[in-house]
């Protein structure tokens, strides 16, 4: 895999774009700057890579529009160390992206084709330490709970009463909510003693967040 000038340029005018569109945490605009999407999609897509569009990556799934990679990261307002857990693993570029943020990452795919070949590619890429599980993201991780950030990278109709328990004292949980095929409205929990604060946002389509583990 390279990641030569031409790529590098593209990148520069994708972080360019976002930044237009209003993500201005340095942190997440260095990070996605460094970090070349187009080994997280198969060869021959390069050009695409650099588009601030979703993309299909197989097995139903896409790649997140790079902005709304951005826009959910920052919404997480993740720390160093920040032990977070990602539902819906799919190309494993978002899981990057928190990695390189400062984060302890657990990510969750549901998808057995799509999880076998993103867990090889992040150990190629040198994301070894990111901890990978195959199984149902509605169930969340409770042996590694609680966690101080989730993140949903599909959409529920309803958050998932789980993964609200598997979420530390002023924990932030990010995801979109809507009905499947229609747009969803992302929104941002805070845990605060025991009580949830939710914060309506900005509306986004998502793949729906399904149940059970597809093998």
């Amino acid at each position: 895999m390279q990641d030569n000038y031409r790529h590098q340029g593209m990148r520069k005018r994708l972080i360019a774009e976002i930044e237009r569109k209003g993500i201005h945490h340095p942190k997440v605009l260095e990070v996605m700057s460094k970090i070349p999407r187009h080994f997280f999609m198969d060869r021959g897509f390069e050009d695409w890579a650099y588009k601030d569009v979703a993309f299909p990556i197989g097995e139903e799934q896409t790649i997140s529009q790079p902005y709304t990679v951005a826009y959910q990261t920052q919404l997480l307002e993740i720390q160093p160390k920040d032990r977070i857990l990602e539902i819906g693993t799919g190309s494993g570029y978002q899981a990057a992206v928190l990695f390189d943020m400062g984060a302890k990452v657990y990510t969750i795919e549901r998808q057995e084709k799509l999880f076998v070949r993103t867990e090889a590619l992040l150990k190629r890429l040198g994301y070894g330490r990111i901890r990978t599980f195959l199984g149902d993201g509605f169930a969340g991780l409770q042996r590694f709970a609680p966690f101080d950030k989730i993140l949903l990278t599909a959409a529920p109709e309803g958050i998932p009463g789980a993964l609200l328990d598997q979420l530390d004292n002023n924990g932030i949980l990010v995801t979109p909510i809507g009905e499947t095929g229609k747009t969803q409205q992302m929104v941002r929990v805070t845990k605060v003693n025991g009580s949830f604060e939710m914060e309506k946002l900005d509306y986004f389509q998502f793949v729906p967040m399904l149940k059970g583990v597809q093998r």
